[in-house]
């Protein structure tokens, strides 16, 4: 059994990254951002209230977030492991992602970061904003504040993990592929008692 957080700025490739590795490991992958997505294109009370926070492209609320994780935890009580793609973006959240595994006899196996330069960041959501519709995609303002807005309020995640050794960071540089096995490597020689719970 293993729990994996992918860590990263906006842009990073968590979600490419995430899709590989959730198939490779037979892990539920939960996507904040898909999720939430969800909830807007239906419509409902929490998609409502989150539309304008992630068209300014703030965080949405830890307690949004959190009951949003619960609820998939509560409906994959047997799953193999999950891997959290957008979550946890604040300690809090951290703390919060820790004490709900607890609760299921789990535990995060290890947080794992991939590291791109801005510029590469700003380019690459640029480019994928130009064909995947998004708003939060296509406007390099935005792009910056949200950014700016990773570097406040999630980069001090990096110090959580490292504090619990549980942080592993990755080049985030180069070909899907390359990357691809840049990850797998690292999960490959997590030490299996990480990987147990």
């Amino acid at each position: 059994m293993i729990n994996l957080v992918l860590f990263g700025p906006p842009g990073a490739g968590k979600g490419t990254q995430a899709t590989f590795l959730a198939k490779e490991y037979q892990l539920i992958h939960l996507s904040t951002g898909d999720i939430l997505r969800e909830e807007i294109a239906e419509n409902t009370e929490i998609g409502q209230i989150t539309r304008d926070i992630i068209c300014r492209g703030e965080l949405v609320p830890d307690e949004i977030v959190i009951e949003l994780i619960r609820h998939k935890l509560d409906k994959n009580p047997t799953a193999n492991g999950f891997l959290f793609d957008g979550f946890p973006r604040t300690v809090p959240q951290a703390e919060a992602l820790d004490t709900l595994l607890v609760h299921y006899g789990r535990s995060v196996s290890a947080m794992l970061s991939l590291e791109v330069e801005k510029e590469e960041l700003i380019n690459r959501l640029m480019n994928r904003g130009t064909t995947s519709g998004r708003s939060d995609d296509s406007n390099r303002l935005v792009i910056e504040n949200r950014i700016e807005v990773y570097n406040q309020k999630t980069a001090p995640l990096i110090h959580y993990y490292q504090s619990a050794g549980k942080y592993e960071a990755i080049n985030g540089i180069g070909s899907i592929d390359d990357i691809t096995r840049r990850l797998k490597s690292c999960i490959e020689s997590l030490p299996k008692n990480r990987k147990s719970r």
